[in-house]
């Protein structure tokens, strides 16, 4: 009896302390909204996409930070230089909610369009060129070690060799 109690407290000691998550450390995949910003210093014309959902963004369980923040923002880098549109900043901006999203969205337009509270435009404004999601659209980043970044289209995930 006792044994049949210590193999069942060790099995339990081994499935609590040793996880079997496959996921990057300390994150996880969910649905977010995004958008992204380009600007540069040589001119006043900026850039904003429209709001996009990204189905498997990888998310820091703790800070709720979005893992290859970097990555999504050279997406739209690398789009503005093929359109010869070189050496913008790019940012993205995003947010679990749609709604606050879609606040911070029409915040940072007004704030580069140039108006006030009021809707009166002042006269240090920008040129804001929208970039629509059929000429541009963000793509979910693969932030698992575990498994090698695929090419679009491949299919079964492959584990990397060591």
């Amino acid at each position: 009896m006792k044994i049949r109690q210590y193999i069942i407290g060790a099995a339990l000691a081994v499935a609590v302390l040793c996880p079997t998550n496959t996921q990057a450390k300390g994150s996880e995949t969910q649905q977010i909204h995004m958008f992204g910003f380009a600007a540069s210093f040589n001119d006043t014309i900026v850039h904003f996409t429209n709001i996009q959902t990204i189905d498997s963004a990888w998310i820091d369980r703790k800070s709720d930070f979005l893992l290859g923040r970097q990555l999504y923002s050279n997406m739209l880098r690398d789009y503005l230089d093929k359109n010869k549109m070189p050496h913008r900043t790019c940012i993205v901006v995003y947010d679990k909610s749609l709604k606050k999203l879609q606040k911070k969205y029409l915040k940072m337009r007004k704030l580069y369009l140039g108006t006030d509270k009021k809707g009166k435009k002042n006269k240090n404004h920008n040129i804001v060129k929208d970039i629509v999601e059929s000429d541009f659209k963000f793509t979910a980043v693969n932030m698992n070690p575990e498994i090698e970044n695929q090419q679009p289209g491949q299919g079964s995930a492959q584990k990397k060799k060591k």
